[in-house]
């Protein structure tokens, strides 16, 4: 989905959100379930974690955030980077299939709110969902550049947006 040239705010930010989302499921398209969860850097950054991070990020964000519910979350209260990795007995697949689930939920919140609705953050700042959703493309795009990268160290696969 690329980004209209012309359109509502709300229409723009959502398309922006979408076409990186989709860039990070592209990333693991191809690779097997080692490949994915192989962290390629000193971090232990993965293409899997990317995934389930970003997963966990939109329901926090626009769920949490806003009042809404959401699906049980990585508990990240003794292990900071615990949302990064997928857990024992986690499919590539479920954390995808986690992160499709945690789109359609933060759509929900975007289409039913307007852009002025705010929240209260998990840091208990009041936030806007204009904020977020700008917040989540930024973060979205900062990891799909990740993703790129950990492709391109995996199997030389590079390209920065899906093909079509």
């Amino acid at each position: 989905m690329s980004t209209p040239f012309t359109t509502d705010e709300k229409s723009t930010l959502l398309a922006a959100l979408q076409s990186h989302r989709d860039v990070m499921v592209w990333k693991l398209e191809g690779l097997s379930d080692d490949d994915v969860r192989r962290p390629m850097v000193p971090s232990g950054t993965n293409l899997v974690g990317l995934v389930k991070h970003l997963a966990n990020a939109e329901y926090g964000w626009f769920c949490e955030t806003f009042g809404r519910p959401t699906e049980p979350l990585t508990d990240i209260s003794q292990d900071l980077e615990a949302d990064m990795r997928a857990a024992e007995g986690e499919s590539t697949a479920d954390l995808v299939a986690f992160y499709r689930r945690a789109w359609a939920a933060a759509d929900e919140a975007i289409r039913e709110l307007p852009l002025e609705a705010t929240g209260t953050a998990y840091t208990g700042r009041t936030v806007s969902l204009r904020w977020v959703l700008v917040h989540m493309i930024e973060d979205t795009v900062r990891h799909a550049g990740h993703a790129d990268i950990l492709r391109e160290l995996i199997d030389g696969g590079t390209g920065h947006h899906v093909p079509g």
